[in-house]
């Protein structure tokens, strides 16, 4: 089968880091990229717990770019193995059952929570965090049966989905209703990503919500509110028009557009807050949203997050933070803030009991309350990969939102 695999070779990664400075395409369309399409052997079932899904769509998330543009910080890369194919995103149909998987069938269409936790790991006992049903805090990310990965995506024995097939723990592969269309489904995954921040860190129902970004995790956070009807007023700091309009669609009761400097003054009188001068630096912003939730994972993005949030707020970290200079922490003692991260998904409080986030999410989407298939804007095949890796690190220019492959 064909697949987009990433290796990590010192040579190459020196290169391409030289290149892309001055050529982003380097990074993928090269022979010294760390990235190759290549054509390589199915995933076989690493036991009969495991299932085998035929890719009908597999995302293009911002940590994949983030990886391929060399990007991630070294403390990631203990609970990775190389080569691995790309893609956590995948909604699809199994087309091989384990002799000891009982709840899935041969032609089911099924949604991928990606997380390789202790359950797929063969871990027993499991770990404190598992037993807490906190997955994605697993401690035996590179233990167990499996070679080191975050997810299905980051390891070398599951595939992953910028290729035709991935295996998967029966634990992670969850049955879609016919209610919800395979774009939703490759959606379902981002889609949790944002619930498990939101319900981890629910705003009430009088407080100002700021979400900043306007791409997919944040129009994604903007969603979950509305779908799970807390009546907040939400605040979005957006970029481009085609962002503005499609989290006005999901919930936003007021837009900003990143536009300096005049960006400061509207966010500062849509969140009632009052802006004080320094000495020197940027302004001060006195007042701001009772929750911030960012969703950009830059360092203006941070520093905003940070200087909007009220005396005694919460800041809720979904954009990929990783190593960046220039960051003022002052806000955090100074104002009191409770600064958070939230990763992926795993189970929540969800009226009243203890529900996995896929199944909310799925569910969410099977009684109408959320519709994300819109967010799909490009989709491309396996083989057009260059196009398609263009765009999605090229949003403005091509109005994309989610590009997906369709291997």
């Amino acid at each position: 089968m064909k697949a987009l695999q990433f290796d990590y070779k010192i040579p190459k990664y020196i290169l391409s880091k030289i290149t892309g400075r001055f050529f982003p395409s380097a990074y993928w369309d090269s022979r010294l990229s760390c990235l190759q399409f290549l054509e390589k052997s199915e995933p076989e079932l690493p036991n009969e717990n495991w299932v085998k899904v035929r890719v009908k769509y597999g995302g293009i998330c911002g940590s994949d770019l983030n990886l391929i543009f060399l990007n991630d910080s070294p403390a990631i890369s203990p609970f990775v193995s190389f080569p691995f194919t790309i893609g956590h995103e995948i909604v699809g149909t199994i087309d091989e059952v384990g002799s000891r998987v009982t709840d899935l069938t041969k032609g089911d269409r099924v949604a991928i929570d990606p997380i390789l936790s202790c359950a797929s790991r063969g871990i027993k006992p499991l770990c404190s965090a598992c037993l807490k049903g906190n997955f994605s805090l697993c401690v035996y990310k590179n233990e167990g049966e499996l070679s080191p990965g975050l997810l299905i995506g980051t390891c070398r024995d599951t595939g992953g989905g910028w290729s035709s097939y991935i295996v998967a723990h029966k634990s992670q592969a969850f049955k879609l209703p016919i209610e919800v269309d395979d774009l939703n489904g490759v959606m379902v995954e981002p889609f949790s990503c944002a619930l498990h921040g939101v319900l981890r860190n629910p705003p009430s129902k009088d407080d100002t919500v700021l979400v900043i970004g306007g791409g997919v995790i944040g129009i994604c956070v903007i969603a979950a509110i509305r779908a799970l009807e807390i009546p907040c007023k939400i605040v979005a700091l957006v970029k481009h028009q085609f962002q503005a309009e499609l989290t006005s669609n999901y919930g936003a009761d007021e837009i900003i557009f990143l536009r300096k400097p005049s960006y400061v003054d509207n966010l500062t009188k849509s969140l009632k807050g009052q802006i004080l001068k320094p000495v020197f630096g940027p302004k001060v912003i006195q007042g701001g949203a009772d929750i911030v939730y960012e969703c950009v994972g830059k360092k203006q993005s941070i520093n905003d997050a940070l200087r909007f949030s009220k005396n005694g707020g919460k800041v809720i970290l979904l954009g990929l933070a990783g190593l960046m200079d220039g960051i003022d922490w002052t806000n955090v003692w100074l104002n009191e803030l409770d600064v958070k991260g939230s990763f992926a998904y795993s189970t929540e409080m969800f009226q009243g009991k203890r529900e996995r986030t896929f199944d909310i999410a799925i569910e969410l989407m099977r009684i109408g309350k959320v519709d994300l298939s819109p967010l799909v804007t490009h989709q491309f095949p396996l083989e057009d990969y260059q196009n398609a890796l263009h765009t999605a690190s090229n949003k403005k220019n091509r109005e994309a939102i989610k590009v997906v492959f369709e291997p």
